[in-house]
């Protein structure tokens, strides 16, 4: 079976080994970029995710890059914890909870692919246009931006992972999908500095008008966000690029009273060297994910606003899913049946969950914390992150006893 996977990031790359791992031999991956480069700042992988890619042979790589979160831990903004809870090994997972940079990661696995499935598995610089099933193929129209011409592509399967702003899933659906925004703003940056807490924490500060989350990457770099309503005075900005840079000085300027005896959280954005800002946006929860050989897979699919750590997991999930079912139904068809049964609901629900994170459940939170109740907080809290990891994925008696996705000896 010939498979096409557009979009060489996270979920993309993620498919390719998963269909490597299962059997699957014919894989092309369809880049548009020229290079594919380190970019973005800090990224996290929980447990269910950490897990999957073990299971694709990465464990050792990941733990030699990323940065074993030991607890994540919830402040106000004058500094005052409101709830902590340990993550990864120290919660009883079989996995670590990884922090890692965005480009680390991907570097990772692009490199993987390549040894795996060969330096010419991914191809760049090819801007798909359109996709589409003609006699039980995947057909693909696409752009060579190096020679500048049309070129088409055949596959019995085609996996649109080309993210947010999908060409691909627009094509499916005759339109273009609109991207949703609640009004705020991301912030972001890595900085030089040392360790804060207990060198491995991941903390929260704010309430529900702006929220700041350290945590570190490497050793010796930390990484940072900040949260909050976008200054109308600066105008419309593009939505769905994770890549616009913004002075740090302003963002600086937002954060000017988090100066506490753990975190000089003021000191720490003004010594970043770049910043970038993002315009929250999501897309609503689409009503199918397979048209014919084609189905979406990642951001193309679901793409949801970056709380709760779950964006990329899900991708990662995504792709173990459907490799899984390529290599075990009957006929390609089924597989991708019962690929969208099983993951559309689930990662409509976490898009949608992390929409309550951005508003209301912070809301709440921040109310109860200002009141005085911190108890209260910590409850509201405890129960929202236990009811987010069941619906996630992550729940660690569920995670640590599900059968595995992995598939040995299996070919189509």
């Amino acid at each position: 079976m010939s498979v096409a996977i557009i979009g060489a990031g996270v979920g993309g790359l993620t498919a390719a080994l998963s269909l490597h791992a299962a059997g699957q031999s014919d894989i092309l991956l369809l880049e548009a970029t020229r290079e594919i480069r380190d970019v973005g700042v800090g990224i996290n992988l929980p447990p269910h995710a950490v897990r999957e890619l073990t299971e694709l042979g990465l464990g050792d790589a990941l733990d030699k890059v990323g940065v074993p979160t030991k607890e994540l831990s919830y402040y106000d903004p004058k500094g005052q914890l409101i709830w902590a809870e340990p993550r990864g090994l120290d919660a009883g997972y079989k996995w670590p909870q990884y922090s890692i940079h965005r480009g680390t990661l991907q570097r990772l696995l692009v490199d993987a692919v390549r040894d795996r499935l060969g330096p010419s598995a991914i191809r760049i610089a090819q801007r798909v246009n359109n996709v589409g099933t003609t006699d039980n193929k995947a057909v693909i129209a696409a752009t060579d931006l190096t020679e500048d011409r049309a070129i088409s592509y055949t596959a019995d399967v085609a996996i649109c992972a080309d993210g947010i702003r999908s060409p691909s899933r627009d094509s499916l659906y005759g339109a273009v999908t609109p991207l949703a925004s609640n009004g705020w703003v991301m912030y972001r940056g890595v900085t030089k500095s040392g360790p804060f807490l207990s060198g491995r924490s991941m903390v929260i500060i704010g309430d529900e008008t702006q929220r700041v989350v350290v945590y570190p990457i490497a050793d010796g770099v930390i990484n940072w966000l900040l949260v909050r309503p976008k200054d109308t005075a600066r105008g419309e900005t593009e939505l769905g690029n994770w890549n616009l840079p913004v002075s740090t000085s302003v963002i600086a300027e937002f954060v000017k009273d988090y100066r506490f005896d753990w975190l000089d959280v003021h000191g720490l954005v003004s010594a970043s060297s770049e910043s970038y800002e993002y315009p929250m946006a999501d897309i609503d929860p689409l009503p199918r994910w397979v048209f014919g050989r084609c189905a979406l897979l990642g951001d193309a699919a679901h793409a949801m606003y970056p709380f709760g750590s779950n964006g990329a997991s899900q991708a990662i999930i995504d792709a173990r899913v459907l490799a899984y079912e390529l290599a075990t139904a009957a006929n390609p068809d089924d597989a991708l049946r019962g690929y969208e049964t099983q993951r559309r609901e689930t990662a409509s629900g976490v898009q949608l969950a992390n929409r309550r994170q951005a508003g209301d459940v912070m809301a709440r939170v921040s109310a109860l914390a200002r009141s005085g109740a911190h108890g209260d907080a910590k409850a509201e809290l405890q129960d929202v992150e236990r009811r987010y990891k069941q619906l996630a994925g992550f729940d660690v008696d569920a995670l640590n006893t599900r059968k595995s996705w992995s598939v040995s000896s299996v070919s189509r």
